[in-house]
This record gives C-alpha cells, structure tokens and sequence, in this order.
C-alpha cells in the first residue's frame, strides 16, 4: 500500500546552486551591491526577463514587496483606491494598505475567477488602480479586465505569485499588465524559501521601483548594464526624490533560484499533468467538481482546487475530516480558521466587511489540495482516492437514507 505522499516539501535545490553558494560563503558576499557588476542578483533579473519576454525585472524580497513597490511606483496619492478580487491571500490587501491606499473588493465566481459584471461596476471614477491576483493560478479573463481598465485609463498590476509558467492567449501572465509580480516563497513553482520579483516594460515605473527597493546612492548602476537612455533619464529624475525602503533580495537567493530557472518548462508540464490526471478522478464524484479552465488559459499548477457538491455546513466539515483521517489534508477556504484567503478574515482593511455573498459562497465550497509537479501517479492516485472516498464516505449514506 502506498502511503500519503508529503506535499509540503519542495524539490531538491540543483547541484549548481549548491556550489555557488559555497562559493559565496567562503567570501561572505552576499550583498548585491558589492560586486561591480554581475552579482548573481543582476544575472537574475536579466535572466528572467529575458525568460518572460519583458525589458525590466527587479528581484526583491517578496511578492508583497513586489505589489507594494508596483503601486508605490505608479505615484498614486494617498488613500487612492484599489480594485482587487476578493478571493486571494490576505498579503494583497495588506500591500494595498503598507503604500498607503484603500483596498476594494469585487466579487469572484464558482470558478474561482472575477465576476466580470461586478467588476466592471466597481470599476467607477474612484478607481486609481487594479491588482489583478491570479490565486492559485487561475486566470480570470484578462482580454474583458484589459479592455475595461484602457477605457478608464486605469493602471493594472499582476499578481502572478501562483502563475509562473501560465499563458493567457499565448502570452506570459505577468506581461499583460503594466507590471507583474512573481513569488519565490517555498510553495511556489521556484523556490528561494522567500523572494519576489517584478517584471515591466516601463522605464519610469521600474526606475522607481529600483530606487525604493534600496538602490541608494547610484546602485542602480548595478541593475541594468545595456544601453539605456530612456532608463537613464528615468533614473536621473528619481535620484534622491524618493524614499528607501531596503527590500533588496540577497545574492543567496538569487543563486539558489537561477539554476531553477532552467526547471521550469519540466516543472510546468509536471504540474499540469499532475492536476490535469487528479481533476479527472475527482470530477467522477458526484459530489466533487473541479472548475474547467478558460479557453485562451495555459495553467502550470502545483495544486488542485475543487468545489463540494451538495453538502451542507456539516457534511463539509465531516468530508475534511474524512479526507484527513485517510492522510490527505483538504483545505476549505471558508471554513479553515482564521484562513488568510476568506475575505472576512482580513480585519486590518478599514471600514465594515463587505457583502460578497457570491465569494463566501464560493470560499465555503471550495477545497484545496497541493500537487507537488515532483508526484509520480501512484502517489495521485492515494490522494484522489482519499478524497473521492471520504466524500463517498459522509454522502452515500444520507442518499440511501433519503431514496
């Protein structure tokens, strides 16, 4: 009988890293700035932009960091408002208020992506900007959110920290909108243990950015070494104009993430495969659905979201317990305690919790699951038939009570 597999950890850093790191710890240069040029945190950025197709990237502590640095670069005064959807992790909203403007929540779908109709109409004149979250890797339909946002001249910013790998129509998540934001916090498709990055094509918003994440003096030298005159006006407009906020991203982490990069093609083929094979066995319950992807959507996920059909409060709490007794963990957004995903949860956001009653419907359905890409099928297998079987479990008998 094959065990539970552990889905928590993450795969083996590559042996490339390894060495450059004990490389590192032998001269103790860690700091990006040190180096004159080429510090492994430069060779980052250039190497992923290059990757998703963009002209600028700058690596920094987090994803958070990243949203925090997107907005406060796009110079927005305070208290401006920000459109979000309102299933995602409580770090969007937080970031929303760490640059000082107000967060407004539009409603999300059975299908985990916005509701088009109630964004739109939230989308008024009091709108400064929009983060778009990708959660968990689902894309909601950029072409409608792009062409609302052009009409209104409204920024929009990619949260793209669950999609990494995901094409919409073709394109990279994350190049779609003005700036896209990426994680390399453990759980993600590349690992740094923390970290983030952001990728745009604006020299005036990264130039911004570069400076706030802790380019003091002329570091930002260090960042970008071809020809640039566009970035070099850019850069020469900020200098000593706006603040520090020290959010850098070490050269430890960026050499533990370069060499994954080159994982990442196999990784999101893994991953897909993985989901693709598990959302089959579940979708044969009757009393499990897991949501069709959009038409122009390319996932690359590394775990599986799916809703319970036609079980009251009671019977969900029993089907994870159910699925936990079997040795898989079954996270129900609405109902996990204190979970940082249900809206409700995010009292730091000021004013009343706001009536979303199509999003906490959805929040107290929805399941989640990781699906490592590392998986190999027999290990799927005992997660589809723990949950599968612990929704049979807690359902069959109340239908043969009730025939």
């Amino acid at each position: 009988m094959t065990l539970p597999p552990n889905v928590y950890d993450a795969e083996p850093i590559p042996a490339a890293a390894r060495a450059e790191i004990d490389k590192m710890l032998e001269t103790g240069d860690l700091f990006r700035y040190t180096a004159p040029e080429n510090a492994p945190v430069t060779l980052l950025e250039r190497e992923f932009a290059q990757m998703m197709g963009s002209k600028y990237a700058l690596a920094i502590s987090s994803c958070s960091a990243a949203l925090f640095l997107s907005l406060k670069a796009l110079d927005l005064p305070r208290d401006a408002r920000v459109l979000i959807p309102a299933f995602t992790f409580a770090a969007v909203p937080s970031s929303v208020i760490h640059a000082d403007c107000i967060p407004v929540l539009c409603e999300v779908g059975d299908n985990y992506r916005i509701d088009i109709n109630d964004f739109e109409l939230k989308l008024d004149d009091s709108i400064s900007a929009v983060i778009i979250s990708h959660m968990r890797g689902h894309t909601s339909d950029m072409d409608e959110i792009m062409a609302l946002c052009h009409a209104r001249g409204v920024p929009v910013i990619e949260d793209a920290a669950h999609s990494l790998g995901t094409t919409w129509n073709g394109r990279n998540i994350g190049t779609i909108g003005r700036v896209g934001c990426f994680s390399f916090q453990s759980y993600k498709l590349v690992n740094a243990g923390e970290g983030g990055i952001m990728i745009t094509n604006d020299p005036d918003l990264v130039a911004r950015a570069v400076i706030m994440s802790g380019a003091y003096e002329h570091n930002w030298t260090k960042h970008f070494t071809a020809p640039d005159p566009n970035l070099d006006a850019a850069f020469a407009k900020t200098q000593n104009k706006l603040p520090l906020y020290n959010l850098r991203l070490s050269n430890l982490s960026a050499a533990i993430i370069r060499p994954q990069l080159a994982e990442v093609p196999r990784r999101m083929h893994d991953g897909r495969r993985n989901h693709d094979y598990v959302a089959a066995r579940l979708n044969s319950s009757p009393w499990l659905e897991v949501p069709e992807k959009l038409e122009k959507e390319d996932r690359a996920p590394d775990s599986i979201q799916f809703n319970l059909v036609g079980m009251n409060e009671d019977e969900t709490r029993a089907f994870a317990d159910a699925a936990a007794a079997r040795g898989v963990k079954v996270q129900i957004f609405g109902l996990s305690t204190d979970n940082a995903r249900a809206f409700w949860n995010w009292l730091f956001i000021p004013g009343d919790v706001p009536e979303l009653p199509q999003t906490r419907a959805m929040l107290m359905k929805a399941c989640d699951t990781r699906l490592p890409a590392r998986l190999k099928t027999a290990e799927l297998d005992v997660i589809a038939d723990a949950i599968t079987d612990a929704a049979a479990e807690i359902m069959t008998p109340a239908r043969a009570y009730g025939t």
